[in-house]
């Protein structure tokens, strides 16, 4: 409680306690013309937009699911999870489930650490003396590893499919020369154990170039008196990039995991490029081609949303994991200071 001191007539002081100020109340001021037109502009027309083309497709699409749709025909019949079952009990379909969870767990570590690497020695990676600064022509090595990303998928596709060719592919000429013939006719996309590796280099290939100019654009951000504090404590290189770098770029990190992740949830492209049919034994075929197949090959549109929607679902339970070990693991603490 707040006092205050009060001497009356006679010099008597005595200490009496202060009275608290009147609270006043708000009062809200009233909706203007002005403030309606900004919310229904910037906040209602965006959400509209959003169910629209977003929340509405996906909701048609879990109906649609649930039902026996042809695709071509205006006659559904409800008949409740029984796609779902169907799918699940799917050799096939579980075999592409499978293999998409296989890109997902180690296609954006691979692209992630390469791009990291990359990034950090063309913005720090130089001299260990004087300014820091990244390797000699370090702008030339951005502007090559970024040229794949130009690329359209199915251009790189084709490109890399031609290279795997094992009648005259590119690579099998170059190790043919150098002495292993025993790649003069070996078909890199035909055999099982072979066609996901070779796969997955394509699509790293093609993204590790975008994904390092992203880091790079982090790594500028940390001032360079941050690097020079951590050299002058004789901190090398290794530990700079584990202690300084990766904290304070980790929002870029968790972006680049989950675009990548969604990436590698789809892959159809890269997929039916490389390999239409799914690769030998169904090794490299895709939730996303088996959907495909079946609904324009099957005319099953009914079970083809039902892969639809889980292929869905899978994407943001893998968004809510990342976006989980991120918050357990630390992301939300402000490490800037």
């Amino acid at each position: 409680m707040k006092t205050r001191t009060s001497r009356n007539d006679g010099g008597v002081t005595a200490v009496v306690p202060e009275s608290a100020p009147p609270v006043v109340k708000r009062r809200r001021k009233p909706l203007t013309w002005d403030k309606v037109s900004f919310f229904a502009v910037f906040l209602g027309l965006p959400l509209a937009i959003y169910i629209v083309f977003v929340i509405s497709p996906f909701a048609q699409a879990f109906y649609y699911s649930m039902t026996d749709w042809t695709g071509f025909s205006p006659n559904r019949n409800f008949i409740g999870l029984q796609n779902y079952g169907k799918i699940f009990a799917d050799d096939i379909f579980m075999k592409a489930l499978g293999n998409n969870i296989l890109l997902v767990i180690f296609l954006p570590i691979i692209t992630i650490i390469l791009s990291l690497v990359l990034a950090t020695l063309v913005t720090v990676g130089g001299s260990s003396k004087g300014q820091i600064k990244g390797l000699r022509n370090s702008s030339f090595y951005r502007v090559v590893s970024f040229f794949p990303y130009t690329i359209p998928a199915i251009a790189i596709g084709i490109m890399w499919g031609q290279i795997y060719d094992p009648s005259n592919g590119l690579l099998n000429g170059i190790l043919t020369s150098l002495g292993l013939d025993q790649f003069k006719s070996y078909a890199w996309l035909g055999d099982k154990s072979t066609a996901m590796v070779v796969t997955m280099f394509v699509i790293v290939w093609g993204f590790v170039g975008f994904y390092m100019v992203l880091f790079v654009a982090g790594i500028k951000g940390i001032p360079a008196e941050t690097f020079e504090a951590a050299r002058i404590d004789g901190a090398g290189r290794f530990r700079t990039a584990v202690s300084i770098t990766i904290p304070l770029i980790r929002d870029n990190i968790q972006t680049a995991y989950i675009y990548m992740g969604i990436l590698a949830l789809d892959a159809f492209v890269y997929m039916s490029a490389l390999n239409p049919g799914g690769g030998p034994d169904n090794s490299t075929l895709v939730m996303a081609q088996q959907l495909f197949y079946t609904a324009f090959t099957k005319n099953q549109f009914g079970l083809a949303s039902a892969m639809g929607v889980v292929l869905a679902i899978t994407t943001l339970i893998f968004s809510g994991l990342v976006f989980l070990v991120n918050r357990l693991t630390g992301g939300s603490k402000d490490v800037s200071n």
